[in-house]
């Protein structure tokens, strides 16, 4: 018998003015924190592949009949499907390391939820920020979600130095990882545009969309200067000890 994969849990539960609550559990296989997907959910026509696919996506429709992104926020697009992006509601996120909890407009927390499943979805694109989960950051500004962005992105290329590669030291390539999750975010609201729904679920997309935006444009010149003051220490002295 095939023994059970370890898996962390991460649960969101919307309480909403109405007095009504949506929760949802996130369950991802441990140590690559890949999304362990629902078998219960009917996949409608808009999650094909082939309808509205990404233009730079590399998978095929003969091996991806379902956009991977798309099959797995199936639940969550129907539950607020009928819910507007400025309704109040408390969020709470809990883990097992800590637990988060906001009063926040529904398109944030909803945001929050959207991305944690889409980076863990198998998208070949997303995947490069996959990593960023090992620090699921609910409600994070810019510069924390920056922080963190940045750092995963030269801890891989650490793995890479590791692995004969050639390392990405100079941030380089940093842009065209976080233009390329725009680039797919404005097709997915393309995808989403086809399914009958109010806003909610749409602007949490546009929020995550920000971030994209934000982290391609914030190498370019002294786009990285307002975090500097904070490594003084490193920049007075030789020693990095």
């Amino acid at each position: 018998m095939a023994e059970e994969p370890i898996t962390h849990q991460v649960h969101y539960e919307f309480r909403l003015a109405d007095g009504t609550s949506r929760e949802f559990a996130v369950k991802l296989r441990v140590p690559d924190l890949r999304l362990i997907p629902s078998d219960s959910v009917a996949l409608p026509a808009w999650t094909r592949l082939g309808e509205g696919q990404c233009t730079h996506c590399p998978l095929k429709v003969s091996t991806h009949p379902h956009c991977p992104v798309a099959a797995n926020l199936v639940e969550v697009i129907d539950v607020f499907k009928d819910c507007l992006s400025h309704a109040e509601a408390e969020v709470t996120i809990r883990s097992e390391a800590r637990a988060f909890h906001k009063r926040v407009a529904l398109q944030s927390g909803l945001s929050s939820l959207m991305g944690l499943i889409m980076v863990t979805s198998g998208c070949p694109i997303l995947d490069k920020l996959r990593p960023m989960v090992i620090t699921h950051l609910p409600f994070a500004t810019l510069d924390e979600t920056l922080f963190r962005a940045l750092g995963a992105y030269l801890l891989a290329q650490h793995f890479r130095r590791c692995r004969g590669l050639s390392p990405d030291w100079e941030l380089a390539d940093f842009a065209a990882v976080y233009d390329a999750v725009a680039q797919l975010n404005r097709c997915f609201r393309e995808r989403l545009a086809r399914v009958e729904m109010r806003d909610a679920n749409f602007n949490a997309l546009v929020h995550l969309d920000c971030f994209a935006v934000f982290g391609a444009m914030s190498v370019e010149g002294d786009g990285l200067a307002g975090l500097e003051p904070v490594f003084r220490a490193y920049l007075e002295t030789n020693s990095v000890g």
